[in-house]
């Protein structure tokens, strides 16, 4: 079983900067990634990493958001820059082992204007 535990949610004005980060303990994944939801709004995806470094990036985000992975295995960064007031949202961590998909609790982003 794959536990991932997010932390670096909060709440910031327009134009500054906030740094996500999940670490998933209990087994390596292959894949690990960001989506959100926002009040009202399906969940989406705004970034995704694979093992051998590949990333994919919601196009509302593209050139802000930045998904990286650590040295220490298992542990995946989203660093957002530019935050706008759209990005508020639940951000929840997301992990791919095989076909099983993991999830963390969430951490709320909110973006004041």
């Amino acid at each position: 079983q794959v536990q991932l535990v997010e932390s670096g949610g909060g709440l910031v004005q327009a134009g500054e900067s906030l740094k996500l980060s999940c670490a998933a303990s209990g087994m390596i994944v292959s894949a690990m990634g960001w989506y959100r939801q926002a009040p009202g709004k399906q969940r989406e995806l705004v970034a995704r990493i694979i093992s051998g470094g590949s990333t994919v990036y919601a196009d509302s985000v593209k050139g802000r958001f930045t998904i990286s992975t650590a040295n220490v295995r298992n542990t995946v960064y989203l660093q957002m820059n530019s935050l706008k007031p759209e990005d508020t949202a639940v951000y929840y961590c997301w992990a791919l082992r095989g076909r099983d998909v993991y999830w963390g609790q969430g951490t709320q982003v909110t973006v004041s204007s």
